[in-house]
């Protein structure tokens, strides 16, 4: 059963990146017992700013030297603590590949990496854009992937990473993304994905902001076209929900994937992976960014200019339906 989420309402705007500095505030509040490491986009007036203020003697800054960063948190997890480390999206993959893969993930070790600027959110053009992070990360063992629908859902990441063994990435945009659920009187379960909109005609598996997207997608679908999609927010990427694909691929039979991320190697070639080897044979499409540097421009104009708003994403499952 669907949850209740803000389907039927205009754009409520939230922030992961402000949420997620809130919620460490509150476990420390709460004497709850970690360190955070940060590079030096972290501004004093953010809420990750003033939790760094109160807590000083917990707080690491890096600069801009991100592999000292993840290197460093792996040292610091290793002599038992839990590690919160912030890194900004583009150069947590790019630049820290090597002490990811070696010295967080060979070692297992509980680090939370927080990779903010997700997909092109950073508006920073192609240096800055953050588009083959999941590709890099799905590849490496032990690293367990989470990509938040919104600020409330980042929240609830954060607070249950605490009790989660294991190296994790948490994936989040740069700020004011729509919120997707109504509250948080929800169930949250790593690995367990959650369905936002029913629908018996296709399913359309999103992460991260695109679920957003995809239900204002789908909802254009029923008004418009008459195609009812159902909507899956897939927030873990590794280890991924087979049985809620298993379960829509049975029900739906076709299937659709949108994400804020290469079509290359992301959410979409996990699914499709999945799929083709237990022998599915409904209609499916990838919807994401392409094989190439993608355009300068402000988040939404670079969603409609290559089909990833709603209304982009309602054109390319209509024709693909029909």
């Amino acid at each position: 059963m669907a949850v209740k989420t803000t389907f039927d309402f205009d754009q409520m705007l939230s922030n992961a990146r402000e949420a997620y500095g809130e919620e460490l505030m509150r476990m420390a509040d709460e004497g709850l017992d970690f360190a955070f490491t940060y590079s030096d986009n972290v501004a004093p007036s953010s809420s990750a700013g003033k939790f760094i203020q109160k807590y000083p003697d917990r707080c690491f800054n890096f600069g801009i030297a991100e592999p000292n960063q993840v290197g460093a948190s792996a040292g610091i997890a290793l002599s038992g603590q839990i590690v919160f480390s912030q890194v900004f999206g583009p150069f947590l993959p790019l630049r820290a590949a090597d002490q990811i893969h070696t010295d967080i993930a060979y070692n297992d070790v509980n680090v939370r990496l927080i990779g903010t600027h997700a997909g092109v959110t950073a508006a920073g053009g192609p240096t800055h854009n953050c588009i083959a992070d999941l590709a890099l990360y799905r590849a490496i063992p032990n690293l367990t992937i989470v990509v938040p629908a919104d600020a409330g859902q980042c929240c609830k990441v954060i607070r249950q990473s605490m009790a989660f063994e294991g190296p994790m990435i948490i994936r989040i945009d740069r700020g004011g993304s729509p919120n997707v659920y109504a509250d948080d009187n929800y169930e949250y379960q790593f690995g367990k994905a959650i369905e936002t909109v029913p629908g018996n005609d296709l399913s359309i598996i999103s992460a991260g902001s695109s679920v957003y997207w995809s239900m204002m997608g789908a909802k254009i679908l029923k008004e418009k076209h008459g195609i009812n999609a159902r909507v899956i927010d897939m927030h873990t990427i590794k280890p991924m929900d087979y049985a809620m694909l298993d379960k829509c691929a049975a029900e739906t039979g076709n299937i659709v994937t949108v994400e804020e991320h290469s079509v290359n190697g992301g959410l979409g070639g996990a699914v499709a992976e999945y799929l083709l080897e237990k022998g599915f044979c409904g209609k499916f499409k990838r919807i994401g960014l392409p094989d190439e540097f993608a355009v300068l421009g402000d988040p939404d104009e670079v969603y409609a200019f290559y089909g990833m708003d709603p209304e982009g994403i309602a054109a390319t499952i209509s024709k693909l339906m029909k």
